[in-house]
């Protein structure tokens, strides 16, 4: 009878430390809340160089997704040119897409440690000249 005892004690032990980590646990981050602690971290440590807007998309929605617009966007560093993309869907309150034409110069501040890791616009920075 101690041994039943004892198996349904530590059974019970086991049972409450799995809930205490299941409440304690760091909860993982959406890719939204990612894509914001991107931005933040390069406006603060990026640095700042020429740019040309590209293009402005907008993609249609897919597989239970949002209607994303992308702003299309080129710029040189160290003599590399870098063509890259950011999503400004939940930024458009701060830019207006219809100024942003083909051709537009704008500052981009990148990643020194990589320059493919860029930004344009951000909730505290902007880099479209309008």
């Amino acid at each position: 009878m101690d041994s039943l005892r004892l198996y349904g004690l530590v059974t019970a032990g086991g049972a409450a430390l799995v809930g205490v980590y299941a409440l304690l646990r760091p909860r993982a981050k959406t890719p939204d809340e990612l894509e914001k602690e991107r931005r933040s971290w390069l406006e603060g440590t990026g640095r700042i160089t020429d740019g040309t807007v590209i293009d402005v998309q907008e993609l249609a929605p897919a597989n239970n997704h949002h209607a994303a617009v992308m702003l299309i966007y080129k710029y040189d560093v160290a003599g590399v040119t870098y063509e890259c993309s950011q999503d400004v869907t939940y930024l458009r309150h701060w830019i207006n897409l219809h100024s942003c034409r083909l051709g537009l110069h704008t500052s981009v501040k990148y990643d020194p440690q990589n320059p493919g890791n860029s930004l344009v616009v951000s909730e505290n920075w902007m880099g479209l000249r309008q």
